[in-house]
């Protein structure tokens, strides 16, 4: 598909390309003064979180909320329950959210957004705490924070001053702070942060192998040490996974044959072989409690495409390349 594109004269691509420049530089600029303005308000505003058992209410008009709402989602999937509410809904019956054990995340640049003041209205009375982010800590928002944390003032990238751009950046980094310090002193792990995101490659991938096998995982297929070789190749190709467990009496593993091992035997006198003849003695295992990130790690680094899963010397399962690629484990 084509389409017809004006082109713009080379001065003017020269202009707009400088100017976008011009404004990721603003852009960095403001991130600079924040971080020095970033002060001890940020460790007591997450003291007043992790003392408080109720969620974080995150709250904002425009794009003030367009970025509460990322900040509140950052939040809940790193361990700090929260949830966005629009401030104007707050007035229209949804401060039955704000229970006594919550705390309230207020965003305003300008700190005098008349929709919030409501729901700060309401804290007050009700003795619930208020974060405020702005510019301004002498703004009705700044005067009702118990704790506030305070932008520097820096100029808008947009060139009427107007739409915020430098403002709600420094607004999500702040957030992304926040979150991350509460996450830090949380202790939040990976395993937990898996748990918070089964969804998508990056949840799949710190998933454990039990989660993957579920609670009705397949033997996989197997012969014991003496099986003949036809009898192996019968087991493989049941089981279709290109690869079949070879078990010592007490039944623990004692190898593996692949389809390639099977290939290579053909070179031999078949009649004579025995499962044991043929097997690998050291195959490649994991642990139920194994993470999925590493399994793939395993037949990547290895260059092969099966292994077993092991639980007290006993296959109990057996992991196949094209299922991983198939569900979405491997990209």
């Amino acid at each position: 598909m084509s389409f017809d594109i004006a082109s713009s004269p080379p001065e003017d691509i020269a202009r707009m390309t400088e100017r976008a420049r011009e404004v990721v530089q603003l852009n960095i600029e403001a991130l600079t003064a924040l971080e020095r303005a970033i002060d001890v308000n940020i460790a007591r505003a997450c003291d007043i979180i992790l003392g408080r058992p109720g969620y974080v209410v995150v709250t904002g008009m425009g794009k003030s909320g367009h970025i509460g709402n990322k900040i509140a989602a950052t939040l809940a999937s790193t361990g700090t329950n929260a949830f966005f509410v629009h401030p104007a809904e707050m007035s229209h019956g949804d401060l039955g959210m704000l229970r006594a054990d919550t705390t309230l995340l207020a965003i305003s640049n300008s700190g005098e957004s008349r929709e919030l003041r409501d729901p700060l209205l309401f804290c007050q009375r009700s003795g619930i705490p208020v974060i405020g982010i702005t510019q301004r800590a002498s703004s009705f928002l700044g005067r009702n924070s118990a704790v506030c944390l305070t932008m520097p003032s820096v100029a808008e990238a947009c060139p009427n001053g107007l739409a915020p751009t430098t403002s709600t950046l420094m607004t999500l980094a702040m957030g992304d702070a926040l979150a991350m310090v509460l996450m830090d002193r949380r202790e939040f792990t990976r395993e937990a942060f898996g748990l918070h995101h089964p969804g998508g490659s990056l949840g799949m991938s710190l998933q454990s192998v039990r989660e993957w096998m579920g609670d009705n995982a397949a033997a996989p297929a197997s012969v014991p040490l003496d099986a003949p070789f036809t009898d192996v190749v019968s087991a493989v190709t049941e089981g279709r996974k290109g690869a079949v467990a070879v078990l010592n009496p007490d039944q623990t593993l004692a190898g593996i044959v692949t389809d390639g091992d099977i290939r290579r035997a053909f070179a031999q006198d078949i009649a004579a072989l025995k499962a044991e003849d043929i097997m690998s003695r050291s195959p490649i295992i994991v642990d139920p409690d194994a993470r999925m990130s590493d399994v793939v790690d395993l037949l990547a680094s290895n260059k092969i495409a099966n292994l077993f899963v092991v639980q007290d010397n006993r296959p109990v399962a057996i992991v196949h390349i094209a299922e991983l690629m198939q569900a979405g484990y491997v990209s």
